[in-house]
């Protein structure tokens, strides 16, 4: 697509889908894509989890580079700001096989400095950068239900705004490059003292001996209601703990929100004990476990077998 395409409408007989990341979240997201009649090119580096969409018709490719050379629009949402620098900025990424006239949008939560770098690599070579993280979990992923915070050119982001609406229900630009990271770095804030919460919220009512179902359905609706009671807390008590969002890369998040704190001398101790929590978590061998493997850690400090009380 060349810079006199640019405007053309985001549709399925103008737009070709590129797909980078078909993990526990990518793989549904993508599929929405797909169900909204977009044609989609595929990578992940474990080619076996792709498997869903290519069932479905999606064209599975063997680099970044490829993916880019067969799309309009490229998505990416892998693990660490690590893995988004190499599969777009790198020797074989999205970068070096884009044309003036695409977009890039990365969906991982990454380093705001990262996402306004690649913004400003790209606007080199006539290409859209957007940082898009979003929050919702797996859950969110499977019913297009996401929350997607936006940082970009409020032109480009407003232009493929109809693939948003396939993928999410609450969407709402930021800013410009690195804004959408900023505001996942205070969903994430936000949601790490709402664990440590929950988990003591439900070891309290352990202790005393109340029925944990029944005690959630007064506390839910009132005004300790949350997402994460809501969603996490079911399924710590049926002893749940597979991953929505993996530990490590809720680990990960705290740490870019806490180095990006510590820039701006800014102090966030609560974030800081909860990230020493997670840590633990992974200590105790659970950080390919979900975040609500949180309960296992704030459990053994109890002395409470949480795997046995939950079964």
């Amino acid at each position: 697509m060349n810079k006199t395409q640019e405007h053309n409408p985001i549709d399925p007989d103008n737009t070709r889908v590129g797909w980078i990341g078909t993990g526990v979240m990518g793989s549904s997201m993508c599929g929405h894509l797909m169900t909204g009649g977009f044609q989609a090119t595929v990578y992940n580096r474990s080619p076996q989890k792709a498997a869903a969409l290519i069932d479905r018709g999606a064209v599975l490719v063997d680099s970044p580079r490829q993916v880019a050379e067969r799309s309009d629009v490229v998505f990416t949402i892998v693990g660490f700001p690590s893995d988004v620098e190499q599969v777009i900025l790198g020797d074989d990424g999205v970068l070096s096989g884009t044309s003036a006239g695409m977009t890039i949008v990365d969906m991982t939560t990454s380093k705001p400095s990262l996402a306004e770098r690649i913004a400003a690599e790209a606007d080199k070579i006539g290409v859209a950068s957007i940082d898009a993280p979003v929050s919702g979990g797996d859950t969110g992923a499977r019913n297009a239900s996401l929350s997607i915070m936006i940082g970009g050119q409020a032109e480009q982001v407003a232009r493929i705004e109809p693939l948003f609406q396939l993928m999410g229900k609450t969407i709402v630009h930021q800013g410009g490059p690195g804004r959408g990271q900023h505001t996942k770095m205070v969903n994430q804030t936000l949601i790490a003292a709402g664990m440590i919460a929950v988990c003591e919220g439900l070891l309290y009512a352990t202790k005393v001996g109340l029925d944990l179902p029944t005690v959630l359905k007064s506390v839910s609706s009132g005004a300790a209601g949350s997402w994460s009671l809501t969603n996490m807390a079911p399924r710590m008590i049926d002893g749940d703990f597979d991953p929505g969002f993996f530990v490590e890369h809720f680990i990960k998040d705290m740490r870019i929100a806490l180095d990006e704190a510590a820039a701006m001398n800014l102090s966030l101790p609560g974030l800081a004990m909860a990230q020493q929590l997670y840590q633990a978590v992974a200590a105790q061998g659970h950080k390919k476990d979900g975040t609500q493997a949180l309960m296992l850690a704030m459990a053994q400090m109890n002395s409470i077998d949480w795997k046995n009380q939950a079964s």
